[in-house]
Parts: C-alpha cells; sequence; structure tokens
C-alpha cells in the first residue's frame, strides 16, 4: 500500500462512482430549476466570522468541527462547514435585496467538518441546498419542503419520513428554555458530557442530541409547541394545512430543533423509515434572523440542505439509480506512425458527428488494442494503419454483432456507423 492515502474521513469520487453521483446532482438540479432556483457558488472558504456569527459559538460547527487557519495575510479563514450563512453573506455583499424578492438560489459542492467519519458522513461531503431569501410566509417553508420532497421522489426514495416542528422565535424560545432548563437540570449527572456542556450554554440543543435521544428526562421534556405566540402557532398551522393539501405525509416532532442558532419557527428532517437522527437524511429550517447577524437589514429566509453522500447510501441500499453509463460508440485503433497521426483526424471528426470516442493506444499490437476496444463496450473498433492513412479509408468493424469487416473512406465512416445502428 502508499504511503501517502486520503486524509481520515475523505474520499475519492472514482469512476464507478460517476454515473449515480452525477444521477443525484443532474436531479437535484433539474428539479431546482423547475421551482425557477438559480445556480450561486459561493468560495470554499468564508471570514470565519461569517459562521461564528451566525450558527452559534456554541453549536458544534464552531465549537468543534470548523477547520479554522490564518492565512499569509493575517486573515481569520474557515472551510465553509454548511451553505446557507456563505449564501446569505453573498446576498448582501451583492445588494441582492434590489432585485425582485424572494431571491431562490440553490448550490452544490463540498463542505468541511471535522467529525468523526461513519458512514454515509465524512469530513469533506457534498451538499446540494436552496435557500429562499425575501419571504417571510408560511408558503414559503412549503415550496422548499415540497423542492426537496420532489427532489427524493424523483431519485426514488419515496419512503423517506418527514418530520416538523416550530421552534418560534428568540422571543418565544426565552420562556421554553427557562422551563427545559428547570426540567433538565436535576437529571445533568446522568446526561452525556455534551449535554451537560450544552445545558450550561444552551440547553435547547440538548434535545437534538443523539447520544440522550432515548434518556427519560428528554422523552419527557416539556413541548416547545405548548410555548409558541399565537403568531407562531398560525405560521405552523398554515405550514401543515399546506402540506396536507399537496398530499405530502409529516409528523410533527417537538424534538426536531436543528443544530444552529439562526433556525426560527419552521424546521423539518428528512430520514429514513425506523432511522435514528444520525441516518438523517437532509433538512431545513426558516432563518429569519440570519442576515441580522450578519450585519444587514432583517430579511427572512429559509431553506434546506441535502448530503450527497447520504443519498447515494440509501439508494445504493435499494438498489435505486441510473443504468450504466453508455459505452463509445468507436474505439479507435492505430498502427504505424501514419496511422496514428491519421487516427488522430478520423477521432476528431467522428466525435464532431456527435460520436463518443475512445482513442486509440498507439505502439500496442492490434489484437491488444482490440481487446481493449472489446473490454470497453466500444460498438466499432476503426483501424487506421499506414496503408489506410496513405488511401484514405479506414477499416471498419463491427465488435458488438456478428458482421463483416468493411473498408469505408474516410469521409463516409460517421454515416456508415449510423446506417449499422
Amino acid at each position: 500500500m502508499p504511503d501517502l492515502r486520503a486524509p481520515r474521513g475523505m474520499h475519492d469520487l472514482l469512476p464507478d462512482d460517476e454515473p449515480l453521483w452525477l444521477h443525484v446532482r443532474d436531479t437535484a438540479e433539474r428539479v431546482a430549476r423547475a421551482f425557477d432556483y438559480r445556480l450561486i457558488q459561493t468560495p470554499l472558504v468564508e471570514d470565519a466570522g461569517v459562521f461564528q456569527r451566525s450558527a452559534g459559538g456554541d453549536s458544534d460547527i464552531v465549537a468543534k468541527e470548523m477547520y479554522v487557519f490564518d492565512d499569509r495575510g493575517g486573515d481569520r479563514l474557515a472551510l465553509r462547514p454548511e451553505g446557507t450563512a456563505g449564501v446569505c453573506r453573498a446576498y448582501l455583499e451583492h445588494g441582492m435585496a434590489s432585485r425582485p424578492q424572494p431571491v431562490r438560489l440553490y448550490y452544490c459542492g463540498p463542505f468541511f467538518r471535522y467529525d468523526r467519519p461513519q458512514a454515509g458522513r465524512y469530513r469533506q461531503l457534498w451538499q446540494f441546498g436552496v435557500e429562499n431569501i425575501g419571504d417571510g410566509s408560511p408558503a414559503a417553508d412549503v415550496e422548499t419542503i415540497e423542492l426537496q420532497h420532489l427532489l427524493y421522489q424523483e431519485l426514488g426514495l419515496r419512503d423517506l419520513a418527514l418530520r416538523v416542528n416550530s421552534i418560534g422565535t428568540a422571543e418565544t424560545r426565552h420562556r421554553y428554555v427557562a422551563t427545559l432548563t428547570e426540567h433538565l437540570r436535576p437529571h445533568a449527572a446522568t446526561l452525556s458530557p455534551d449535554s451537560q456542556r450544552r445545558l450550561e450554554s444552551n440547553v435547547l440543543r440538548v434535545l437534538d442530541s443523539k447520544e440522550d435521544a432515548g434518556h427519560p428526562a428528554l422523552v419527557s421534556a416539556p413541548s416547545i409547541l405548548d410555548f409558541l405566540a399565537p403568531a407562531d402557532v398560525d405560521h405552523f398551522t398554515r405550514v401543515c394545512a399546506s402540506l396536507d393539501a399537496l398530499g405530502i405525509s409529516y409528523a410533527v416532532d417537538p424534538r426536531i430543533v436543528r443544530g444552529l442558532d439562526y433556525y426560527a419557527r419552521t424546521v423539518w428532517e428528512f430520514e429514513p423509515p425506523e432511522a435514528g437522527g444520525q441516518s438523517t437524511v437532509g433538512g431545513g429550517g426558516r432563518y429569519d434572523g440570519l442576515i441580522e447577524m450578519l450585519g444587514g437589514p432583517h430579511t427572512p429566509g429559509v431553506g434546506f440542505a441535502t448530503g450527497i453522500e447520504r443519498i447515494v447510501l440509501n439508494l445504493r441500499e435499494r438498489g435505486l439509480g441510473p443504468a450504466a453509463p453508455a459505452a463509445p460508440d468507436v474505439a479507435m485503433i492505430a498502427l504505424g506512425e501514419a496511422g496514428e497521426a491519421a487516427a488522430l483526424s478520423v477521432a476528431r471528426a467522428l466525435r464532431a458527428a456527435g460520436l463518443a470516442v475512445r482513442g486509440a493506444t498507439p505502439g500496442r499490437s492490434m489484437r491488444a488494442q482490440l481487446r481493449s476496444a472489446t473490454s470497453a463496450g466500444a460498438r466499432f473498433a476503426v483501424i487506421v494503419g499506414d496503408a489506410e492513412a496513405r488511401d484514405g479509408v479506414v477499416q471498419l468493424k463491427p465488435l458488438t454483432v456478428t458482421a463483416d469487416q468493411a473498408t469505408v473512406a474516410v469521409g463516409e465512416v460517421a454515416e456508415a456507423i449510423r446506417s449499422r445502428g
């Protein structure tokens, strides 16, 4: 084995992974465009303050998972751990508030979190996400959930369970936090170290603990839904009514709080049936205070992110995905110095005619090149030697059907291939 390997928790995307990975990405982009969302790409690195301001200093992302470093100019930078804060920074920086609202955006790219690697969870992870910025209505929440739901439906993941909740606004959560702290404090000694820390710094995140999910104190904890202000209740009621009208199945789960400080009101997660929180495929929520945290005016927003690796894992478990990629139409076989040059010219002409062409490997015997062409699944071999180059012809050899090899003029090769199916 080589001494140098990919860093722990990071992996290579190999050619065998390409069909399924591209299928997920292309499906996600197609669904987003159907809702009139437009592509945005932000840098892989951001000012660390973008995440420290928005995610909250006690969030796992900021406290334990961010890759942070000083560049040569002394700026404190971070590899982006999530997409929403960077998109909102770009919204502010580029004056998108002057555009017709809401601004609908989608992104797809790599993100970085120093987390314990496990199935479907990596330190470099790929996510697809959408952001709807500038619309505070329940309809925007529902549109975003519907887009995510349709994405999974289009991929064949029709059994994912949707769980929704409302965590109210900062004002409504203040009352709930006091009650929850009073409920949990007598049980502090039996909670995990992370939950004990969160009990003192941000008690709401104890509800999001995967380690303590079955703890009796959490099971019996008061529901945040009982503490919502009337406006929050009305917002959530309208979200649920619209999901009902669309026929999107869901369960209300007051334990969902999401992991970042900027969430407010509607939050949700999609996960496989009978799975724990570690198996969440994607989730999202409303973040009406985020742009204010970044120094902008009050601007409502809602969005979701879904892990590409998590989707791929679920597709493989169910045997879903695209058919194998199409084999090349043609494999070039070059023999001799003049044949090598002529094969390059013929290959270019065939590609210009819309055919997929696998290039020749000069210097190998014809038998070896034919064996390689057959292994690649090419339908035809186009053989060009010195004699063919001199006469302006090629030898067209079918590889997938029983048929005779034919001599074809260089200018007629594409048509000859099409006529033979």
